[in-house]
């Protein structure tokens, strides 16, 4: 028996080949692939194996080849049969206790400049009631009221810097994570170290400024490195506004106690400046303005002019004493082009 054999596509018969393979398997008429040993490997192989029905050997087609089915196929019913596919369910992403703050992290700090404003607001009507009660006394009301606005403004503005402080850390931590995984690296601060850096006070006047320093120097925007200068500025003259008007609350003398309450409420507003500054960082890295639109990248192309001679070129003189053609014979003609072409050429 011949070690080459052609198996049928249709009924999976093996027909051993003798002279030359043949098209047709003789048993079901189905289509006979390509000759190959018995034992082949797959790899010498032209065809693969397909799953069929167990019944596929036993069934005979009616009358030779088994007419195709005209009617469009369709089910009574969805059908119950096939691979369960699932869809694939993305693991739940552990929440962080940052989180929250950090997805509000402009509105905290658009809230707290817009405290501090109003608690700078406050400590300038306190100084004019001062100034009104050297002459005149002022009513219980309006004392009781200016009270209430200092102390509340002041205490909500405290509470809302703590927040911003956390969301922008928070902010602080996902961005350098994201921007040095976009590098290919990993962030070479800790978190502790970032945590540490940012709310420790007097540490953190220095090392928020080089935590953003390292993480702009990864996109080499220098907009972006622009903005963190002057917060860093800004930050640093906040905290020294800060400590000076805690000092000077401290004096005896009620002119310089008086003076006090102009520093403070020059203090909350360099204290709503650096919460707007701190608000345009953190746009600038991610590419927006300080309205939050998407910057747009320009770019400046050197645009050149054609050359356009200044001073005409001068012709050649021959060409002035040419006979003019028939039909200007009878034109008045005047010397002057001639005059000039002379003078031209004299110089």
């Amino acid at each position: 028996m011949s070690a080459v054999v052609q198996p049928c596509a249709r009924c999976g018969a093996r027909w051993a080949v003798q002279t030359t393979p043949m098209h047709w398997c003789p048993r079901c008429r189905g289509v006979l692939l390509s000759p190959a040993p018995i034992d082949a490997p797959a790899e010498r192989r032209n065809y693969r194996w397909v799953a069929r029905r167990p019944d596929q050997r036993t069934r005979r087609p009616v009358s030779g080849r088994p007419r195709p089915s005209l009617e469009t196929p369709r089910y009574q019913q969805i059908p119950r049969w096939g691979l369960l596919d699932p869809p694939v369910v993305s693991a739940a992403e552990v929440q962080r206790p940052l989180d929250r703050l950090t997805n509000r992290a402009a509105a905290l700090l658009i809230a707290t400049a817009a405290v501090f404003a109003i608690a700078a607001c406050a400590e300038l009507g306190r100084y004019l009631i001062l100034l009104r009660n050297r002459t005149r006394l002022i009513p219980s009301l309006l004392l009781h009221f200016s009270d209430v606005m200092v102390w509340l403004s002041a205490v909500v503005g405290l509470v809302l810097g703590l927040a911003c402080a956390l969301a922008m850390l928070g902010w602080l931590i996902d961005t350098r994570r994201a921007a040095f995984a976009r590098a290919g690296r990993r962030d070479p601060r800790s978190v502790r170290m970032l945590a540490l850096g940012c709310l420790i006070p007097v540490v953190n006047l220095l090392w928020p400024g080089v935590f953003l320093t390292e993480l702009v120097s990864l996109r080499a925007d220098p907009r972006a490195l622009r903005a963190v200068r002057i917060w860093w500025l800004g930050w640093v003259l906040g905290a020294v506004c800060t400590v000076a008007a805690l000092l000077w609350r401290t004096a005896d003398s009620l002119q310089v106690k008086a003076d006090g309450v102009l520093f403070t409420a020059l203090t909350d507003l360099v204290a709503a400046g650096v919460a707007v500054l701190t608000l345009w960082v953190q746009r600038s890295i991610t590419g927006r303005d300080l309205l939050g639109r998407t910057r747009i990248a320009r770019r400046w192309v050197i645009a050149v002019d054609p050359a356009v001679p200044v001073i005409e070129p001068v012709q050649p003189g021959g060409g002035a004493a040419k006979q003019p053609p028939a039909e200007q014979v009878d034109a008045p003609e005047t010397t002057t082009p001639h005059r000039e072409h002379e003078e031209v050429l004299a110089k």
